[in-house]
Formats: structure tokens, sequence, C-alpha cells
């Protein structure tokens, strides 16, 4: 059962880059922009910066420009969010409701390491 995805293994990591940078996308629009029903739920700097952070990195990997410097930067951010805001609500992520800034941090990490891949402007160059 190890081979059946394989010849595809390119395609489904740029279908996961693409999503999650979209969906980072739309996190960044959340806290800059007040879109999709986000409201600020932290001082106005660190509101900022991590939004900016969340919309320009989220479309950076999304259409694959820089992904790996983009998706170090976001993964930083999410190790940064996940310890300044969940870590001291308890010992595991389940516990502190840090189980998404945990999980972006490793996908975007995973980017950081693999790039843009296929689907990208990088690829296009």
């Amino acid at each position: 059962m190890t081979g059946f995805l394989k010849p595809h293994d390119e395609k489904i990591y740029a279908a996961l880059r693409i999503v999650v940078g979209f969906m980072f996308l739309c996190h960044g629009l959340q806290k800059v922009f007040g879109l999709f029903g986000g409201a600020p739920q932290m001082p106005a700097p660190v509101l900022w910066t991590a939004g900016l952070i969340e919309f320009v990195g989220g479309s950076l990997v999304m259409v694959g420009f820089r992904a790996n410097w983009a998706g170090f930067l976001c993964s930083g951010l999410m190790a940064v969010a996940y310890f300044m805001a969940h870590q001291s609500h308890g010992l595991l992520p389940i516990e502190n409701r840090g189980e998404l800034a945990a999980l972006y941090s490793f996908v975007f990490l995973l980017i950081a390491v693999k790039g843009s891949g296929i689907w990208s402007v990088d690829a296009s160059r």
C-alpha cells in the first residue's frame, strides 16, 4: 500500500501548499481587515505584525513564490503564537486549544523544507 499515491505526491503537496496558504491568508485578512468575523483580541502591534505575516506569508505560500522562506517565517510565527497564547493554559495542545498553531507550525516547516514545488510561480520561472 506504500506506493499507490506515490505517482501523485507532487500534486498532493502542491494542493496542500495552496490550501494551507489560502487558509493562513484568511487568518491574516481576519486580523488586519476584520473580515470573516475577525475582532482584535490582542494588542495592536502584535495583531498587526501577526496579521501582516499571515497575510503576506499565506499569499506567498499559496502562489508558490519563495515558499521556503515564507514557510519558515510562518512556521516561526505559529511557534511563537503557541508559546505566547496557548502554552500557559496547559501542557498539551489538546488542553490549551493550541492544536491549530502547532499544526500550522509543522506544516509550514515542511513547506520551508520542500519549497514551492509544482503549480507555483517559482516553478514557472
